[in-house]
């Protein structure tokens, strides 16, 4: 009874600090990548991203209730949520521990000892406060994402199976195993990682049920486990969706019923199936059976979160991923088909070429009574393929990362043992292990790393590891002792966990295998799974937060070693009490303590503020596209959740290549009127007009746009030209359009004023800068031939400049997005420097916010470049200023810079911007704080070149790459800056540093000239 009090009380206080930690350190708005979709989804029930998280969008609007109607508070309130499951996932980790503790510990139905009870609590204490303030667990505790609930309901399943094995032999302890089957089927909802405790769960079975475990049958339970998780995530997850798609399709095309019927009768023969299945296992006494039809039932009960994506669907909400509202898209949806597929087993490497297209299942969507044909799934027949492919991908980026890792010449092809060794190099070494190592090693800091030794890797701080860390650690960079994430555990997490494994596996053989298979299938088995390309957009280490919870129950056993193997002198309570507080200090305290300054979130409000700034950057109505995840979520989050700036239509071109996608741009969506998009539906759907080819006819001179658009949506075959499998498609006959400006309807409409009037262009000529058109750039040609300088039309600054389709000269920066403009282009301006000066200036000066950057306790790597993009606005408007004569405004705006901008930089990109400010403060005749910015960025440079060429000159080959040839470029340009502005003496000195710096470097590329 002791022990049980104990045990639930100490478990809570675990729980409180997490929760506490989490909450004080929680950002208190929204933050970068899919938390912007996820709380604008959640507030207004909409539809995210495939393949969902219906029920995490339901559990997070239960929190936003608490912002009592304070828009502003939704976002905060929801990341409490992930706090508070972060902290619930701490409290059954440390019930999780004492669990597995106490079976070593303590035999069955004898009493617990005070020095046992000592020890299992610090056990559990040490493990679940040392994953508490884990890397990769922290950070994905403070935000809304999916993974912090992902994690509570792994760490319930794994201690609900503990549960069930401490009361087997009860006559209802197998309503433990319901428990865990309706928690599966919850967790689908919200994410897939909870279903790969599954083989772990079939060990505990397996060992609890035979009294003599065999080799064979342990390998058999293996074997089920697999084919379980197997079960549940095609069979259940997916076929069973697909058989209701395809029933549907019986019923609508072929019995001519409506749409719905088909997947209305398989439920109904799903539901009468098991049903008479279930009433089969009880009357005929097939308990396992029974077990496996209730716990089907069960997961089946859970998977039912998915109605709300139908269900919303229908509604067509302003965020409506893919609108799954019938049989077929929500089995794409489902599918994941958005992303496509990778090879695992069998399959190309990056230089096959494809000799043969192999057409596969009949791709099918709901037309307006039946469903149609969109088209078939096809897959390339290769000339040379391989097993196990892990370099698969024909990017030019890609392939250069494979030959350069892999040490490849232009014509090698790959063997499986390249492909082992590239898994075991990146894969598994870069893209796990150093993972893992940020968790219980420490890190340099928190750059993304791509494989090079100067960003994002471990650091323990003991000693550099050749091929894993930097050179010499006594002079180290700006960018690494500067950097909050610069964090040294000095391996004692490490050996912690290494200590406890070691006792678990020598104490209770079963047990530790068991973890370490949780270890393994939540961890390694993963990097199997997703067979990542390399240059990812963003670190991934939140995949394997499964994997760093299991080693934290060694962490925990760690303190179990400690008191038996160095403390074994003393009385066991002493030692119980030494060996936890020496775990306390090893892991969670130094983690606790290093850790805190690079998960502080509770000062940043970038992703928020950049968000309003790009919105403030656009006139009233107005159109902007936009293309990646943080040009995007975070808007949609400040439209949706604050209803900043309702009026504008955001645009995202990454999406506009689908039908669901235009088809939601057509119909209003807050205070936006729909797109003038005039192409109907049926041109437009999936499997028509999803790619057009240039075919140049030699046409003189620019094709009006409107013939274009026209052209591509004709009807007409004399318009198409025929393709290899005999269908006609529609293409392009030139590169060269205009679209002709009335100067009137320009005026009136506000796309110029009258004073602008002789600068208004005939017309818009340009070069379209692909060879192929897609659905997506046709709405773009549609919108400009029918908007008539009605709606303002900008680009995301941040959207790359091949999507701008050949528009570049006619884009004005006002801002953080660009504007076209029927102007005459400006020959004088250098690329995409063109100014709209008078709303650029009154944006930065009375609209813009700037996410607390210069007072924030921690800045991570993307609110770090947003610094760069920030800096460049001021510079811009700076520029433009200058160049109208207005000086006065441009030193108001340098006083705005200085103000609310840091002085610490963020790596060369943020010193890069300061230089260029200093130009701009020369030319304003202030070359006080012109020299002391250009001797900072020189002293920055020069820090991190020495570093450089110092590890360079150790390993014998050239570290540092760009970062070497910018920061020499710079350092050369600073000094004939200095000298043009008369600052001998401090061009002097930076001449000096380059010429040092420059011989530094000799042996690794000539001299600059």
């Amino acid at each position: 009874m002791n022990y049980s009090k104990t045990n639930n009380l100490t478990g809570w206080i675990c729980f409180l600090i997490a929760t506490v930690t989490y909450v004080l350190t929680l950002e208190p708005s929204v933050s970068f990548w899919d938390c912007g979709e996820f709380i604008a989804s959640a507030l207004k029930m909409q539809v995210v991203h495939q393949p969902g998280a219906p029920l995490f969008l339901m559990i997070q609007r239960f929190f936003s209730l608490f912002a009592f109607g304070d828009v502003t508070k939704v976002a905060y309130f929801m990341n409490v949520g992930s706090a508070i499951a972060s902290g619930a996932t701490i409290l059954f980790l440390f019930w999780t521990i004492t669990a597995l503790a106490k079976k070593v510990l303590v035999k069955e139905n004898e009493a617990v000892s005070k020095s046992n009870l000592i020890s299992i609590m610090g056990a559990g204490i040490v493990g679940a406060l040392a994953y508490t303030f884990s890397d990769s667990f922290w950070f994905s505790a403070v935000e809304s994402e999916v993974y912090a609930l992902s994690s509570l309901f792994t760490a319930i399943v794994f201690w609900g199976i503990l549960k069930w094995e401490a009361n087997a032999d009860e006559p209802r302890a197998d309503r433990w195993l319901l428990f865990i089957a309706y928690i599966m089927g919850l967790s689908i909802g919200i994410h897939l990682l909870n279903l790969l405790t599954i083989p772990a769960i079939a060990f505990v079975y397996y060992f609890k049920k035979t009294k003599n475990p065999t080799t064979a049958g342990t390998i058999k339970a293996g074997i089920v486990g697999i084919l379980i998780l197997a079960v549940i995530q095609y069979g259940i997850i997916q076929y069973l969706v697909s058989f209701g798609a395809y029933f549907d399709l019986f019923f609508v095309n072929t019995l001519g019923m409506g749409f719905g019927s088909g997947v209305i009768f398989f439920a109904i023969l799903l539901i009468g199936g098991l049903t008479w299945a279930i009433r089969y296992s009880i009357k005929h006494q097939k308990k396992i059976l029974n077990l496996a039809l209730l716990s089907t039932v069960l997961i089946i009960f859970g998977y039912g979160s998915f109605a709300m994506i139908i269900i919303r669907a229908k509604a067509n909400p302003n965020l409506n991923n893919s609108s799954p509202d019938n049989a077929f898209s929500f089995l794409g949806y489902l599918n994941r088909e958005q992303y496509g597929d990778r090879p695992l087993l069998f399959g190309p490497n990056y230089n096959s070429q494809g000799v043969n297209v192999v057409e596969g299942k009949t791709l099918y969507r709901k037309g307006a009574e039946k469903y149609e044909v969109a088209g078939k799934k096809t897959e390339y027949e290769y000339d040379r393929t391989t097993p196990f492919p892990r370099m698969y991908s024909d990017d030019p980026g890609h392939v250069a990362y494979y030959k350069d890792m892999m040490g490849f010449s232009d014509d090698h092809f790959p063997s499986l043992i390249d492909n082992v060794g590239f898994l075991m190099s990146y894969q598994v070494g870069q893209m796990y292990m150093r993972y893992f190592m940020w968790n219980f090693v420490g890190r340099q800091n928190d750059d993304q790393g791509q494989g090079s030794i100067y960003e994002g890797q471990w650091l323990s701080g003991i000693k550099p590891i050749d091929g894993m860390m930097l050179g010499d650690q006594k002079n180290l960079p700006p960018s690494i002792t500067e950097s909050n994430a610069y964090n040294r555990f000095f391996f004692l997490p490490l050996i912690m966990g290494l200590l406890g494994a070691i006792w678990h596996f020598k104490r209770n053989q079963k047990d530790a295998g068991i973890v370490g298979l949780l270890f393994f299938f939540t961890g390694i088995a993963i990097v199997f799974y997703l067979n990542q390309k390399p240059m990812e957009p963003r670190e991934r280490d939140y995949a394997y937060a499964g994997s760093f919870y299991a080693f934290a129950i060694w962490i925990g056993f760690g303190v179990l070693a400690l008191r038996e193997w160095i403390f074994k002198k003393m009385t066991p309570a002493t030692g119980g009490i030494l060996a936890t507080a020496a775990g306390l200090f090893a892991a969670p305290i130094i983690m606790a303590a290093q850790g805190w300054d690079d998960h502080d979130r509770s000062t940043k409000m970038v992703a928020h503020d950049i968000a309003v700034d790009y919105l403030q950057s656009c006139a009233p109505n107005a159109i902007l596209f936009t293309y990646g995840d943080n040009d995007t979520y975070p808007l949609w989050y400040a439209q949706e959740v604050e209803n900043i700036r309702p009026d504008i239509r955001l645009v995202n071109l990454s999406l506009f290549d689908t039908d669901w996608y235009i088809n939601g741009m057509k119909r209003k969506q807050n205070e936006s009127a729909p797109l003038p998009i005039t192409m109907k539906e049926s041109q437009y759907v999936q499997g028509e007009r999803d790619v057009m080819y240039y075919q140049d006819k030699d046409i003189a001179g620019n094709v009006e746009l409107k013939t274009i658009v026209e052209l591509l949506l004709s009807e007409n075959n004399e318009d198409k030209v025929p393709l290899n499998d005999g269908r006609k498609v529609n293409f392009i006959p030139t590169k060269n359009f205009k679209l002709t400006i009335n100067k009137a309807d320009a005026i009136k409409n506000g796309a110029a004023t009258t004073a602008d009037s002789a600068r208004i262009a005939p017309a818009l000529e340009w070069t379209f800068n692909k060879g192929y058109v897609t659905k997506g750039t046709l709405a773009m040609f549609d919108i400009l031939v029918h908007n008539d300088w009605k709606r303002p039309i900008y680009f995301a600054s941040t959207v790359p400049s091949d999507q701008y389709n050949g528009l570049d000269k006619y884009l004005y920066n006002e801002g953080l997005a660009l504007r076209l403009m029927p102007f005459k282009p400006d020959t004088a301006a250098a690329k995409n420097e063109q100014l709209n000066i008078a709303p650029l200036y009154n944006n930065v000066m009375n609209k813009f916010v700037w996410g607390n950057v210069k007072n924030a306790t921690y800045l991570d790597t993307q609110s770090g470049d947003d610094i760069s993009i920030f800096t460049n606005v001021f510079n811009n408007t700076i520029s433009g200023l200058l160049k109208e004569g207005k000086t006065e405004d441009a030193k108001k705006v340098v006083n705005r810079y200085f103000e609310v901008m840091p002085e610490k930089f963020y790596g060369m990109r943020s010193m890069m911007g300061a230089y260029f400010m200093a130009e701009n403060l020369y030319l304003l005749n202030d070359p006080k704080r012109a020299n002391a910015l250009i001797e900072k960025s020189a002293a920055y440079i020069e820090k991190e070149l020495i570093y450089l060429a110092d590890v360079s000159q150790s390993k014998k080959k050239f570290v540092g790459g760009q970062n070497v040839q910018l920061g020499m470029s710079f350092l050369n340009q600073m000094a004939r800056t200095a000298a043009e502005y008369k600052q001998t003496k401090l061009s002097k000195d930076l001449n000096d540093k380059f010429s040092m710096l420059e011989a530094r470097f000799s042996a690794f590329f000539p001299p600059q000239q």
